[in-house]
């Protein structure tokens, strides 16, 4: 309401009849305009008012009145009356209609709502013959909360003799605005001055939320605050007029990711289909790998390699060459060596077998020359050299090659593979081995060489047999053997050992001593196949850097970029970050940190793991990139596993997974446990904790702070040790003699097993150790989670056995569980709770 902008009288309500007088009167800017005066100054006891017509609030909370006014100084007017005011007071009555009457709503205090005394802050004393000359006061004053339809306002004077020149009534808003990339609708100020109200935004056509909520906060001025969130334009589309318009990308551009950057142009061979693209499409021929950023060039295949040079040594080949004229475009260029043999004759060619040793190997060279051992004599070979990159996989044709022919020369035998023990007197041995796997010619003879300590003894033989007389009883010998062609000798074979008979009353005392020293030789000196890839213990090495040189990659710290915190542990930070090596795309990893201040100790027992880490290679154990220790911090680089530990990702998508996908998890974690196994490795700390998730749920064992070497020096090797276990995760046997094993691995796997099928519940929940350990001595063993399939949970129960022998190997458990996999029915059988888990595990706690 706008008093001023009337165009006739403003009829307000009057009380009494003889106090407020509505005449026309000048605005400061001479216009002509109704006011309202009074001046009944020379009686007492006045109690003038005048009350607006009815003012609907259109939803506002806080109503502000402006008012226009002048006052007479009391003290200019002769003979005044001590009862002189010149202040008066304002107020207002709400209402949900126009129900106001002379009389009603009553002329007093109470039910109007007193807002404030108005004082002027000038007040005149004089007029001119016109009338014209006066001071104007200007007050505005607010109030709220108003909830009814309406209001009507009343001005009350008590004495004054004064003017009520103007009255504008209005509420604060904060208008329709686009910030941050979201509309934000007109929105009425609060209640309060101090109010905050806030309007939710809503991005711009072709926007996408970054964060939520998107809010803006109106303030009781009706000014915006800062907002909170914002919109960005989405993949293939870009942010033009100051933020406010999200345009698609045209013919020839993309943009491949939400964000406020701008459309890209097309990268080299590739192009668009149409508008708003988020990713340019490669032209035929060309080709980009699932990593290739979408910025980066389309590539093709390479060309074949160049110049190919060969060397032949009897029955080993060196082949060099020239990298392709044309990398495709891309810097991982590789090779591939095909070996086929053509034989002695014209016939065809087949592909080799497997016993062609390749150094340093086959496939995926990246050097341009390689080494190949072990080819038949006299035979013609061809050798194809692909030339593949990262695309090549991509390409419907084959990788260009090029290829080389050879013929091999005459060759010496290989060597003979093992020796047997046919019989044996306290003086004599007889021994047979079997014809070597590339006799490469007639054989004539074997030579045998045999020696107890130092001085070795020869003696031939024509036939893959021979007795060895005049030797010591009960005395240990070593044997090797190497046969003979017109190209001469081969290689001698590995050494073997053994023993002839011993004599008279002392035979049992010497044949233990016998086998006691047999197997300490063996163990230092019987020569692993090929192939065979045992675990070596790190706090072996007299210098256990020696271990970290040998074992782990040194990484230049330059290479890597820590980019946030991510949890603790026992020596430092652990953090995420990317590496970027020389040569290498750039990657996401985990960066294990060394605290400063670290003793020589510390630092050891940290690298330990890189060392331990270092030796595996198996897609179900965590793979180590490196490490850095020759600047600080000292680093362990690892794979960044995007989903962290098993028994949190479990617990966070409770009830998220299907059965067939809970035990492939389970599959890769024992075949992950099955390769450590091979290697002679024993984990010791195996639980869901020490398991991580990449984001393909691919699980990989980690953790191996607590893991020992295990000595294959038995048929039943054991390795025993002290120090903190995890109770509920050890086997018995573990517990009370500290005898770790691949067998209480097996059991830890179980407990394992239960976790994932559990979704990350605690085992045995909220027992306490010592309860745990009584409760599986006296044979309880954990019940099946909630709708875990039978045969899974007689498969914990398998791993759960007491004696250790019964338990089975992980090999077997890895054929069990692919078994399950292909026959999903056999995953359909439930467990009832039975009697034999209805256990009261308070009266096996407290015996």
């Amino acid at each position: 309401m706008d008093s001023t902008t009337a165009t006739a009288e403003l009829g307000w309500t009057i009380f009494p009849s003889q106090g407020w007088e509505e005449v026309s009167g000048y605005d400061e800017n001479m216009n002509t305009i109704r006011t309202y005066q009074v001046c009944n100054v020379f009686d007492s006891s006045q109690n003038n008012w005048v009350r607006t017509k009815y003012i609907r609030r259109r939803g506002a909370q806080r109503i502000h009145v402006q008012m226009k006014f002048s006052v007479r100084d009391c003290s200019s007017i002769p003979n005044v009356p001590g009862s002189c005011k010149e202040t008066f007071n304002l107020y207002y009555y709400e209402s949900d209609s126009d129900i106001a009457t002379k009389s009603s709503p009553p002329w007093m205090e109470n039910p109007w709502v007193k807002v404030d005394t108005i004082a002027a802050d000038e007040s005149f004393s004089q007029v001119d013959l016109g009338g014209r000359i006066m001071k104007i006061n200007s007050e505005v004053r607010s109030f709220g909360p108003v909830s009814r339809n309406g209001f009507y306002l009343a001005f009350q004077d008590y004495g004054a003799c004064m003017s009520l020149i103007a009255v504008r009534v209005f509420y604060r808003k904060c208008p329709l605005v686009i910030q941050n990339g979201a509309v934000f609708p007109e929105t009425l100020s609060g209640a309060e001055s101090t109010s905050l109200v806030a309007a939710r935004g809503v991005c711009v056509p072709n926007g996408e939320e970054v964060d939520v909520p998107i809010k803006l906060y109106c303030n009781g001025d009706g000014e915006w605050m800062v907002p909170i969130g914002r919109c960005m334009c989405k993949a293939g589309y870009e942010a033009l007029e100051n933020g406010t318009v999200c345009k698609a990308c045209m013919s020839g551009f993309f943009k491949a990711a939400q964000g406020d950057h701008k459309c890209l142009q097309c990268p080299i061979n590739s192009r668009t289909t149409n508008e708003g693209a988020t990713n340019c499409v490669c032209r035929n021929g060309y080709y980009r790998t699932d990593s290739d950023p979408p910025q980066m060039p389309c590539t093709t295949v390479p060309s074949a390699p160049q110049n190919v040079i060969s060397i032949v040594n009897e029955t080993s080949l060196r082949l060099e060459w020239s990298p392709p004229q044309e990398g495709g475009g891309r810097e991982d260029v590789v090779y591939n060596i095909i070996c086929k043999s053509c034989g002695s004759g014209r016939g065809g060619c087949t592909r080799c077998g497997d016993n062609v040793q390749f150094v340093p190997r086959q496939l995926g060279l990246t050097d341009t020359r390689v080494h190949i051992s072990d080819l038949l004599a006299h035979t013609q070979y061809t050798f194809e050299i692909q030339a593949v990159n990262g695309v090549s996989d991509q390409s419907p044709y084959s990788p260009q090659y090029t290829s080389v022919n050879i013929t091999t020369n005459q060759a010496a035998p290989s060597a003979v593979s093992i020796i047997h023990q046919v019989s044996r007197t306290p003086n004599s041995i007889t021994l047979s081995w079997s014809q070597p796997d590339q006799p490469n010619g007639v054989i004539l003879d074997y030579e045998l060489q045999y020696y107890e300590k130092w001085n070795s003894s020869l003696t031939r033989s024509q036939t893959n047999t021979v007795v060895i007389r005049g030797l010591k009883s009960g005395t240990i010998y070593v044997f090797q053997v190497r046969a003979r062609t017109v190209a001469g000798f081969g290689r001698f074979s590995g050494k073997m050992y053994f023993q002839t008979m011993t004599e008279g009353v002392v035979f049992i005392i010497a044949i233990t001593v016998v086998i006691i020293r047999l197997l300490f030789l063996l163990s230092l000196f019987t020569e692993v196949s090929p192939g065979m890839k045992i675990y070596i213990d790190p706090f072996t090495y007299e210098d256990p850097n020696e271990a970290v040189r040998e074992f782990a990659k040194e990484i230049d710290i330059a290479c890597v970029k820590i980019e946030q915190v991510i949890g603790a542990g026992e020596f430092g930070e652990v953090c995420s970050g990317n590496l970027r090596q020389p040569g290498k795309r750039e990657i996401l990893v985990a960066i294990k940190t060394l605290k400063a201040g670290y003793t020589e100790r510390q630092r050891r027992d940290f690298l330990s793991e890189a060392s331990i880490m270092g030796q595996f290679d198996h897609p179900n154990i965590i793979h180590l990139e490196g490490v850095v220790t020759k600047s600080s911090p000292v680093m362990i680089i690892t794979e960044f596993m995007e989903n962290g530990s098993l028994d949190s990702f479990l617990r966070q998508n409770d009830g998220q997974f299907t059965v067939i996908q809970l035990v492939g998890m389970l599959r890769g974690i024992a075949a992950g446990m099955k390769y450590l196994c091979d290697m002679n490795y024993v984990h010791r700390d195996l639980a869901a904790r020490n398991i991580l998730v990449n984001s393909n749920l691919v699980c990989k064992v980690s953790d191996f702070g607590l893991s020992r070497f295990l000595e294959d020096d038995t048929s039943d090797p054991t390795y025993t040790s002290g120090g903190k276990i995890p109770i509920r995760w050890t086997a018995p046997e573990a517990i009370q003699y500290r005898k770790f094993t691949s067998s209480s691995d097996c059991w830890s796997y179980g407990i394992v097993m239960w976790e994932v099928m559990s979704y990350g519940e605690r085992p045995y929940w909220d027992m306490s150790n010592q309860d745990v350990i009584n409760a599986i001595e006296q044979d309880y063993r954990l019940p099946p989670p909630m709708d875990c399939p039978s045969a899974l949970h007689q498969l914990m129960l398998d791993c759960w056995q007491k004696d250790r022998n019964n338990r089975p190997k992980f090999s077997q458990i890895v054929s069990t569980l692919d078994k399950m996999i292909r026959n999903p029915n056999s995953l359909k059988a439930m467990t009832p709770l039975s009697s034999r888990y209805d256990v009261s595990l308070m009266v096996l706690c407290n015996g």
